[in-house]
């Protein structure tokens, strides 16, 4: 055990005394020192579960109208706390599902598709909440479903949100779809696709719409690329196999980069050019190309 550790553990350990004796002011500010341990990540999940968990002064959940518990397992979150550009893991966090829920709700205007007038919402590739929290304040759970391949993340996102969801498989031919939606919103899965199921997952997806419905995906774009100084083939793709996920095979969910010109050949052979609604480059964080799809 680190002094850094050591210390982080110490100070959960008088957080929780200070609460058993009815303390909850002298629990905040202990606790508040220990979730600002960085380096120490369980420390720092530990004594915000607690914040989160006994609605004590500091609470991010009173700040945002949100439920803002965090999994441990939450590999989006471990990303944010260990990039060297993010001062502040949580708030960052926080701030950029809400940032999604907001670039989600314009582009969705834009095409006269509003965001709260769908009554069925799938979010795919879902991951611990990071955005299914804001989806969920602004629709309501009775109109959020949430699918993801790590069934921890699944369960997780039913217990604290109170969503529906379903455990998704590494390929689409293996998922048992439960129904139509009249969105299903794809943040960031085709960003991470081989080859092998780029296609197969578009046409998947597409087909679950409902008469009406509309798929928005996103991709690592010509941005993305020429940010990570990355050369794609002559077909407009790249694949390497890394990601910051811990819990899937890097062969199956790598890092991708995708020219409009792969996309769109993509778009064609599965579903049907026609059916490509809109493209809105670096629409999402600046960084990932969005893709609206009808039914």
């Amino acid at each position: 055990m680190t002094d850094e550790t050591g210390a982080g553990s110490a100070l959960v350990r008088a957080g929780q005394l200070l609460l058993a004796q009815g303390d909850r002011q002298g629990a905040a500010q202990v606790l508040a020192l220990a979730r600002a341990k960085r380096a120490d990540l369980a420390t720092m999940l530990q004594a915000h579960a607690l914040i989160e968990g006994h609605d004590l002064p500091g609470s991010f959940s009173n700040l945002t109208g949100v439920d803002c518990r965090i999994s441990p397992e939450d590999d989006i979150f471990r990303f944010f706390a260990r990039h060297p550009s993010s001062l502040n893991p949580l708030r960052d966090y926080f701030a950029d599902g809400w940032r999604t829920l907001a670039e989600l709700m314009v582009l969705l205007e834009r095409l006269g598709k509003p965001l709260l007038q769908m009554q069925n919402v799938l979010e795919f590739a879902s991951g611990h909440g990071r955005f299914t929290r804001h989806l969920t304040k602004a629709l309501g759970a009775e109109r959020v479903t949430v699918s993801d391949v790590v069934a921890d993340a699944v369960e997780f996102s039913k217990a604290t949100f109170g969503v529906q969801g379903f455990v998704s498989a590494s390929v689409p031919e293996q998922v048992r779809w439960p129904g139509q939606f009249d969105l299903v919103f794809v943040l960031s899965l085709f960003s991470h696709l081989p080859r092998t199921t780029w296609g197969r997952w578009l046409r998947a997806l597409h087909g679950l719409l409902a008469p009406g419905g509309v798929l928005v995906f996103t991709v690592h774009g010509m941005k993305a690329a020429a940010f990570d100084q990355v050369i794609l083939d002559e077909d407009g793709y790249f694949f390497a196999p890394s990601s910051e996920s811990r819990a899937i095979a890097a062969q199956e969910y790598g890092t991708t980069f995708t020219a409009p010109q792969f996309v769109q050949a993509q778009i064609a052979e599965t579903v049907g050019l026609e059916k490509l609604l809109h493209f809105a480059p670096v629409h999402f964080w600046n960084h990932q190309d969005a893709y609206v799809l009808a039914r």
